[in-house]
């Protein structure tokens, strides 16, 4: 099942919005890497940190690892996902939370940091609340928040489009190679995620992404309401 499948259910039959922030992202994966004009996607997930009651029994021939069904609940983490999907380059970030200041401290980071020399940041995020200009002006001062924001592009995802971001991908990645199993406390989290992010960093993993405007246009041609009333 394709990722717009998922969620093409909610999507409303006829929906003008949607369609245009489709295809500003769409086209917007479609221009070529350009270091001075960075695209971005960003997202977030939040992950349990559940700690063992009792050591598990290791795996050995003809019988799996065992893992008693026991365990201590030690609270939640956060993980911002920054992905440059041209460059193969992922930095991610563990966090207590997720809130506006936190949103505003990884968009200073990328500006400051993570591109300092770049003329424009397109960044490809989804509708959270927190993912607002306003964010940073109630974290910074305002000439400090302004200087941020004029070197970032947001780009939203539409409603139900999630599966549009890029990010989403690699969070699945880690998801599935990370955090599909028990960590117990915050630092053994945050160890287990650079590794990973080193090493996907150092193989450049790229993401080849083939979901076009022309494609979607075929593909999701119910969306479009210009062709609905043609139909009609």
């Amino acid at each position: 099942m394709k990722p717009w499948q998922r969620e093409e259910w909610c999507i409303p039959a006829v929906s003008a919005d949607f369609v245009a922030a489709m295809e500003d992202v769409l086209d917007l994966y479609a221009e070529p890497y350009d270091p001075q004009r960075p695209t971005v996607c960003f997202d977030e997930t939040a992950t349990q940190l559940i700690e063992e009651v009792r050591i598990p029994l290791p795996a050995r021939p003809g019988r799996p690892a065992r893992f008693d069904y026991e365990y201590r609940r030690n609270g939640t983490r956060n993980l911002f996902m920054l992905c440059e999907p041209l460059a193969g380059w992922r930095p991610v970030a563990v966090t207590d939370h997720r809130t506006m200041e936190d949103f505003a401290h990884q968009m200073r980071w990328l500006t400051d940091q993570a591109y300092p020399d770049a003329q424009r940041i397109r960044v490809v995020l989804d509708n959270l609340n927190t993912h607002r200009p306003a964010s940073l002006y109630e974290t910074f001062p305002p000439a400090e928040a302004r200087e941020i924001l004029r070197r970032l592009e947001f780009h939203h995802t539409p409603k139900h489009g999630s599966w549009l971001n890029m990010a989403e991908i690699e969070l699945s990645v880690f998801s599935r190679q990370c955090l599909a199993r028990r960590i117990g406390d915050a630092a053994t989290l945050q160890r287990e995620v650079a590794a990973l992010e080193q090493q996907r960093n150092d193989a450049h993993a790229t993401i080849q992404w083939r979901f076009t405007t022309t494609a979607a246009r075929t593909v999701l041609h119910h969306l479009y309401p210009t062709q609905q009333n043609h139909l009609d």
